[in-house]
């Protein structure tokens, strides 16, 4: 009987079993015959354990510093975070044991755990969340472009020296290839598919739109390249000027930006129109998601977002709700002809199109037909994942893979 492969799965910026990509994977690989082991930090206020057993996934979690200087604070987390990571790796190595490091970014610095351990025969896998260097151009509003140059550097470096790069879509890929010269049979997209089973209707309840007609919902991060502040505006340009009382806007999620969209929130004049809920449990985002009109996407262009794949974009095309964003390249990918697009940065063409789907009823619910078709015909996690056991079959090569089939076909992830 062969043995029983280990994976021991790092990622930085969000707990498990909250992180929306890490977890799918973690039990993907899980019911294909791996074992698997995550190191992450601590929640906030949830997912607290230093150490927890879910689901027969191994979680050991680190407390990560709380400080008010947003520069010193990359700095400090990042220095903690692969500390306290590399710490608690030689727990799971005398616990439970891995064979490959599958390292999240960001940061791109995991790659010198893995480099540790390959001089102990461990394969070291990166799968790759974000593009760093972009997101800190964006965060640094394109200054210290040293420091823009080191992280080119250490992207790089990362690249090189993993034995399999897992991306999130085709744009990720290019610049792998094409940037980093990564070879391209060593990079595999593995999108961030909603898992449909999960994303169904709840019993419809109207108060949760608060009083008015149409209720608007954003469901993520709210960071600087988020862009939520435009949803904000958008909204400001409904009510404002174009008198729409009727509609109110749900923001499910936080980040480093949500006491500053509060702020703006106020100072638009927009309190009675606006429902910041924080982070939500999983129930409880389906709950607003069912009474919906609208989902939004008004994640800007800014260099980061072209390339990136939103998850909430198919979250709510899996839910059936149409969706209004502005016109990227990822985004109009992945919605195609579930999404209305505005011009990239238009705070008034987004409102225009929030209009347009207010007042058409019929367009609202072929839209989000549309999307939810998409969702289980094409973009699922059920259809996802098939790169990722495909990846994993590379890895270790089809002979002495647990239980994965060799007829799993290859998806492009275009």
């Amino acid at each position: 009987m062969a043995r029983v492969k280990k994976i021991l799965m790092l990622v930085e910026n969000v707990p498990a079993p909250a992180d929306r990509r890490v977890w799918p994977e973690a039990t993907t690989l899980r019911d294909h015959g791996f074992q698997v082991s995550i190191i992450c930090p601590k929640g906030p206020t949830q997912h607290r354990e230093s150490y927890i057993c879910i689901e027969n996934i191994h979680i050991y979690r680190y407390q990560l510093p709380t400080i008010r200087s947003k520069y010193i604070a990359y700095v400090v987390e990042y220095g903690v975070a692969i500390f306290m990571t590399f710490w608690l790796s030689f727990k799971v190595l005398f616990r439970q044991g891995f064979d490959v490091i599958h390292a999240a970014n960001p940061p791109d610095l995991f790659f010198m755990i893995g480099l540790f351990y390959r001089l102990f025969g461990k394969k070291f896998v990166f799968d790759q969340h974000d593009l760093t260097p972009e997101m800190f151009r964006v965060i640094a509003k394109n200054r210290m472009k040293l420091l823009y140059r080191l992280l080119l550097f250490l992207e790089k470096w990362t690249y090189s020296t993993a034995h399999l790069v897992i991306v999130a879509n085709e744009s990720f890929k290019q610049i792998a290839v094409k940037r980093d010269r990564c070879p391209a049979n060593k990079v595999f997209v593995v999108r961030n598919g909603p898992n449909v089973e999960h994303m169904k209707l709840a019993t419809p309840e109207p108060e949760l739109k608060g009083g008015r007609c149409y209720l608007l919902a954003y469901v993520g991060v709210m960071a600087v390249q988020d862009g939520v502040e435009y949803a904000l505006y958008a909204l400001d340009h409904l009510v404002h000027k174009r008198n729409r009382e009727d509609v109110s806007l749900v923001l499910m999620g936080g980040g480093d930006n949500a006491g500053a969209l509060r702020k703006l929130a106020h100072e638009l004049d927009l309190d009675a129109y606006v429902n910041f809920t924080g982070w939500l449990e999983q129930k409880d985002i389906l709950r607003y998601l069912t009474v919906a009109d609208i989902g939004l996407s008004p994640d800007p262009r800014n260099g980061l977002n072209e390339h990136s794949t939103m998850i909430k974009t198919m979250e709510y095309m899996a839910m059936g709700r149409p969706i209004v964003a502005f016109d990227l390249v990822e985004t109009r990918f992945s919605a195609q002809d579930a999404a209305l697009y505005a011009e990239a940065n238009l705070v008034e063409d987004f409102a225009k199109n929030i209009e347009t789907l207010l007042d058409d009823e019929e367009l609202r619910l072929r839209m989000g037909a549309v999307g939810r078709k998409r969702i289980e015909e094409e973009l699922s996690w059920d259809h996802s994942k098939k790169n990722l056991l495909l990846a994993y079959e590379k890895l270790f090569a089809a002979s002495s893979h647990p239980q994965v089939s060799d007829s799993v076909p290859l998806l492009t992830g275009r």
